[in-house]
Parts: C-alpha cells; sequence; structure tokens
C-alpha cells in the first residue's frame, strides 16, 4: 500500500507573501482606536497590494481575506461582548469585502489595468456595498475613519464624504505598492494636494447662533446591572442627581441612549422628572427610552424631546436597526442553533418618524447610536435643513473596549462631511463636542459619571458632499464597470510584469 501524497510544501517565498497580507491587517488595525495611528493608513496597503497586483484572482482573494481577518478582528473585538459565536461569522463577513477587492484588483492586473486610480475605485466600492447590504450594511470599517485627526484628510470628507477620503488613502497606498522608487514623490504630492485642498476649501456654511447644551452622563458601573439595582431605579436616579446639580439657563439637556435603563421612556416616573428638569432649567430637554409596540411583542427605541415648559413636543423611533443586536433575522431557525440569540428576546419596530427636531425654531438631527455611522442617512437630514447633530448612543455593552472611541472618530468623520457641529452622548462614554470642521473640542472618560457643558455654534449651508451626496461611490461604481468592461475585451493576451520571487509565489 502506497503512502498518500503529501501536500505541496510551502515554499517560504509564498509564505512571505502571506506574513505581507497579515502586516497589511496589523497596520491598518493600528491605525483605528485603540492605538489609533492614522497616519499607517497611508501605507498600511502597501504590503497586501505589492503582492496582491501580481496574483491570480483566487490567491488574491486569499491574501485580502487574510488581511481583511486581522484588520476585522482587531477593529470589532468588541463583538465579543455578545458572544464568542458572533465574532467569527462577523469577521469572515467583513474580510470578505477585502478578499473580494484583492481579487478584482488581481483580474484588472492581470488585463493591464492596474492603475492606482483603479484601485482606490474597486476598494470604494468594496467598502461602499459592504456599508448597505446586506441587512442594512456596516460601515465601521472605512479605512477613512483612520483620519479623522489628520485635519488635510478629514477636510477631504466636505467634498466626498468618507469614501473620498478611503479614496485617497488607496490611492496614495497603491502608488507606493506599485512605483517603490518613486514612492515617496507620489505619497507627497497626494498629501500636498490634500493639504491645499484643506486650506482651499471652506465648507460653504455660516453660524445660525450658539446652544448652551449639558449631556449627562450618569453610567459608572461597568458591567450588567443586577436585578437589585434595576429595581431600585439605579440608573435613572443617577442621571437626575447629576442634572439637579445644573444651575443657570440652559438651551438643550441631553440624557444619553439607555439613560433610564430599564424603565420605558413613558414610564411617569421618568416623565414626571423629565418635564421638572425642562422647567427648572428653562432647557429643552432631549431623552431615550423605550416604548413598548403590538401588545410589548416589540418594541421603539425612542428619543423623546420636551420644552422649556416640559411638555412633549416631538418623538423620533429609530430607524435604522443594528440586526442580531436589536433584531434577529431568521429567528426561528437561528435560535435553535445560537443559544445566544435568547438575550434579544423580542425585535425592535424601525421607526418612521423624521429624526428632525426643533430647539427654539432651530432644527437639529436626532440620531441614534450606530445610525451616525452612516453617512449616506445622515447627509439627507442636513440636506433638509438640521443645523446640529445629536448622537444619542449606549455603548456600555463593550465595556473599556475601543468602540467608544472608534464612535467618536466616525462622529469626527459626519461632522467634517456635513459642516456641521456633532454632541455624542453616550451613557457611560465617550460623551464628545465636536465642531464643524471635525475636531474634538470636549470629551468625557469612560464609566465616569458628570455633566459635558458647552457652547454649540449651529450652523447652516452645504457642503460639496451635502449637496452632491455619494458621488465618489456612484464613479467609483461606473469606473469598476467600465474598467471590467475593458477588460472583458482584452480578454487573456495581456501578460504581467516582471515580478519578483516573492510576487511570483503568491500567484
Amino acid at each position: 500500500m502506497t503512502d498518500p501524497p503529501k501536500p505541496p510544501r510551502q515554499t517560504p517565498a509564498t509564505a512571505r507573501a502571506y506574513l505581507a497580507a497579515a502586516l497589511s491587517g496589523i497596520l491598518a488595525g493600528l491605525s483605528r482606536p485603540p492605538i489609533d495611528w492614522g497616519i499607517l493608513s497611508l501605507v498600511a496597503l502597501v504590503p497586501l497590494l505589492a503582492v496582491v497586483v501580481t496574483a491570480r484572482p483566487k490567491r488574491a482573494f486569499v491574501l485580502g481575506f487574510v488581511a481583511g481577518a486581522v484588520y476585522f478582528a482587531s477593529l470589532v473585538s468588541w463583538a465579543v461582548y455578545f458572544g464568542s459565536v458572533a465574532v467569527v461569522p462577523f469577521v469572515a463577513v467583513l474580510a470578505s469585502v477585502w478578499g473580494a477587492a484583492c481579487a478584482l484588483i488581481a483580474l484588472l492586473a492581470r488585463r493591464g489595468i492596474a492603475s492606482p486610480w483603479t484601485t482606490a475605485a474597486v476598494w470604494v466600492v468594496g467598502e461602499g456595498t459592504i456599508a448597505r447590504w446586506p441587512l442594512g450594511g456596516f460601515s465601521w470599517g472605512e479605512l477613512g475613519y483612520a483620519s479623522h485627526d489628520l485635519a488635510a484628510l478629514r477636510s477631504l470628507a466636505a467634498i466626498g464624504g468618507v469614501s473620498l477620503v478611503s479614496y485617497v488613502v488607496v490611492v496614495v497606498n497603491a502608488y507606493i505598492a506599485r512605483y517603490r522608487r518613486k514612492s515617496s514623490i507620489a505619497a507627497l504630492v497626494a498629501i500636498g494636494a490634500a493639504v491645499g485642498l484643506w486650506f482651499a476649501v471652506e465648507p460653504a456654511t455660516t453660524p445660525t447662533g450658539t446652544l448652551h447644551i449639558a449631556v449627562v452622563q450618569g453610567n459608572d458601573i461597568n458591567r450588567d446591572l443586577t436585578d437589585a439595582e434595576m429595581a431600585a431605579f439605579t440608573l435613572p436616579s443617577k442621571h437626575f442627581a447629576l442634572a439637579a446639580g445644573l444651575s443657570g439657563r440652559y438651551d438643550l439637556v441631553v440624557f444619553p441612549e439607555s439613560a433610564f435603563h430599564p424603565e420605558q421612556i413613558d414610564d411617569p416616573r421618568i416623565t414626571t422628572q423629565l418635564g421638572a428638569t425642562a422647567r427648572r432649567l428653562h432647557s429643552y430637554v432631549l431623552a431615550n427610552g423605550l416604548h413598548d409596540v403590538e401588545g410589548g411583542a416589540r418594541v421603539d427605541n425612542r428619543n423623546v424631546l420636551y420644552d422649556r415648559t416640559g411638555h412633549t413636543v416631538a418623538t423620533y423611533d429609530k430607524r435604522h436597526l443594528v440586526p442580531f443586536g436589536e433584531w434577529v433575522p431568521w429567528r426561528t431557525t437561528l435560535e435553535h442553533w445560537i443559544s445566544a440569540l435568547q438575550r434579544i428576546p423580542r425585535d425592535f419596530r424601525p421607526g418612521t418618524s423624521t429624526p428632525i427636531m426643533y430647539v427654539d425654531g432651530r432644527p437639529i438631527a436626532t440620531v441614534l447610536c450606530f445610525e451616525s455611522a452612516f453617512g449616506y442617512e445622515v447627509r439627507p437630514l442636513i440636506a433638509d435643513g438640521a443645523q446640529l447633530i445629536v448622537v444619542s448612543t449606549n455603548n456600555r455593552s463593550y465595556r473599556r473596549s475601543a468602540n467608544s472611541a472608534q464612535h467618536v472618530a466616525i462622529g469626527q468623520i459626519r461632522a467634517a462631511e456635513t459642516g456641521r457641529a456633532l454632541v455624542q452622548a453616550a451613557v457611560s462614554g465617550h460623551s464628545a463636542i465636536v465642531d464643524f470642521r471635525g475636531r474634538v473640542r470636549a470629551e468625557t472618560p469612560l464609566f465616569r459619571n458628570g455633566v459635558l457643558t458647552a457652547d454649540v455654534v449651529t450652523r447652516r449651508g452645504a457642503t460639496l458632499y451635502v449637496r452632491f451626496g455619494e458621488w465618489v461611490y456612484v464613479a467609483s461604481v461606473l469606473a469598476l464597470a467600465a474598467a471590467l468592461l475593458l477588460a472583458t475585451k482584452r480578454g487573456r493576451g495581456v501578460s504581467t510584469p516582471r515580478i519578483s520571487s516573492v510576487e511570483r509565489s503568491s500567484r
């Protein structure tokens, strides 16, 4: 009986190709919080693109998947708090987008289409697609968010949204990967162009006034509440105690998402004190809580606005719900296999009301939690006249992970895109005040109770992004379609450029 054939031995060069892919994932992860070295995003993809551009599409997919898996495993490691069973499929789906992008880049390169500009278009299409589909999409991982503290790059968001920031970042990476000896010149030219735009492009917005705002952050308990704590009205009491310490006159007081857990937002004990707070401070009050519907079978995630006299004047129910967080797709089937889904006993109902509310006649956009991660959903609110963005969120479930810092970083890009100040009210931190250029002006630590106060300037007018929307994504889709059509016509007759042993092994 003969021995079964041994699998082919992996060459050192092939191993180096996978190490290069993994290195790209590591560098991309380091560019985001908690490490937050955003400048690394300008070189993070270089090792990956250097080996992908000469790989066969199938191998390129695997290399991209490896890089994406490393990146997203770092970025969304906080998903483990929903159960370890959630992390692996979540990361695998997201990593597949990087894999698909790399496969397309390799396919086009084998047809002689390897321009850095085309590479960036492929990448933006991948990011833009996963931000919309499936199940409402996931925009958290777009590379442009790494530039939240790089003013020159962040300012590009006012022109073309986070997609334009991602596009420029990938162009720089692709130039360095392809034109190694000329990489420094290409990178400097691209960054110089971004800096020039930063000084040349002023968000086309003008001030309309100032709102004196207080954000009440009252959850310092870094764990789930016990039954006794919930029965004792613990979280509502902490938040109302902080509000009782406020004095003077405020224009808007914000209680974050889940500030009154587990009570309903229309519980008389809650509504009475919210109304009293509004009257005492002569302030509008924005609060959040759950609202039972359909006999308790489903629930709304509801924002409620009180006017200065303590009366309810507007409500908003969250529209973009989080799958497996606020509703469970294919619940009947999956609950038999995933016991962790029992932690979500009922589905939220998507809202239909407008997120725009009025404080003394000034329109503000009231955005709930992860809704702020979708620029294409926030932009229409600004186009409809909102002069300020208020994000009410509960990131307590993610404990001391990087999730909260990542959320603030995303808010910085939203502010830069729209030319609007953004107030992030987080029940356990980080709460933050972000100005219209995306600069953080004040921020709270995690799990430290307190009140964040600031005079926030409201603005009107439209940036180019607000005016023209997702034109970068649309242009990238068209560019990719044209490139694929050209590649189809060329067929397989185009030879690839001379490659090194490392690159050859990646094929």
